[in-house]
């Protein structure tokens, strides 16, 4: 690898876009070219970030060092495997893969290869669920809602892998226990798939999550709430504040006392984080935050939670994640 880091990004449209941008402002990060089947598209986008464009990847895995691959879920093995065998770094956009099976071989791809991949789960690097992070020790209840307006982009696939998965890698990320049993039920409502979703999540350990997702609603909510013995966690993602309620220790004879506490935390742009710590994996070796095995996770549990729509029936999971149902 030279001292500048060459990067391409594959798909420019409205997120892919933004990952060329970001690429374009980093120092030591060279811009080799930007891949877009829309030749006008990929001309735009390269003419902002300053770099070449071309409408098909088939030369670049051996002109770059890493990749970001923001094409559509469907076509993610077929655009990220020959990067993957030619040991490219690859930042792959969520979920992992439309199938299980799918993201089992982008890996396997990874790991033969030694190719750093990380999967684009952009909720981990936002900075209220990195301080929301901090403060968990044994949660026993969440409550995720992550609602919007309905919008003609991300439509291709249902709000489980457009929004919900989100909150299921968050909260995987999160809980110390295995998923035991998935209850679901969704609809679609303005496209052909499903575009508002709720799941209930039980643990080994017990403990309880209840997920509401919808992407045809009339206000943008995006909140996590995690009840835990030592206290209560609220964070806002959009006002990007933490309450926390807490019990204040009695003494002596005092009435027990619930301590309210709000955070104000500092925003960051988490794409730019995200991007961030991606080029810093690949240049010290260090592994993702969210690497292949996590996207995947996050994957069969979304299959799982899409089957259980689909059959209209509880799953039993058993001692272990998920697998896809269908």
């Amino acid at each position: 690898m030279t001292n500048q880091l060459r990067v391409a990004v594959v798909g420019v449209g409205y997120l892919g876009r933004f990952h060329a941008l970001i690429y374009s402002r980093m120092p030591d990060v060279s811009l080799v070219g930007v891949v877009d089947p829309d030749a006008d598209r990929a001309h735009a986008v390269a003419a902002e970030a300053g770099c070449a464009a071309f409408t098909h990847a088939r030369k670049l895995p051996e002109r770059v060092d890493a990749v970001s691959i923001v094409a559509p879920t469907g076509v993610h093995l077929e655009v990220a495997a020959p990067f993957l065998r030619c040991g490219v770094h690859t930042m792959l956009e969520k979920p992992i893969a439309a199938t299980c099976e799918e993201g089992e071989e982008i890996v396997r791809l990874a790991e033969q290869s030694g190719a750093i991949l990380q999967i684009g789960h952009l909720e981990r690097f936002n900075a209220g669920i990195m301080a929301l992070a901090r403060r968990i020790s044994a949660p026993r209840y969440v409550e995720a809602h992550r609602m919007g307006e309905f919008t003609a982009r991300a439509t291709d696939v249902d709000v489980i892998s457009d929004l919900m998965i989100h909150d299921l890698d968050i909260l995987l990320s999160l809980m110390g226990s295995q998923i035991r049993q998935i209850a679901a039920v969704g609809t679609p409502v303005l496209t052909e798939h499903i575009d508002i979703a709720s799941a209930r999540l039980e643990f080994a350990d017990g403990a309880v999550a209840n997920l509401v997702a919808s992407r045809v609603s009339d206000k943008k909510i995006r909140r996590i709430r995690v009840f835990q013995p030592s206290g209560y966690l609220s964070l806002d993602f959009v006002a990007q504040t933490l309450d926390l309620a807490y019990p204040k220790p009695a003494q002596g004879t005092e009435q027990p006392e619930i301590v309210r506490e709000r955070i104000e935390v500092e925003p960051v742009k988490p794409l730019d984080r995200e991007l961030e710590a991606f080029v810093q994996c690949v240049r010290t070796s260090r592994p993702p935050l969210v690497d292949g095995r996590a996207g995947l996770e996050a994957l069969k549990v979304a299959l799982a939670v899409q089957s259980g729509i689909r059959t209209n029936r509880r799953l039993a999971v058993g001692d272990r994640k998920p697998e896809a149902t269908g």
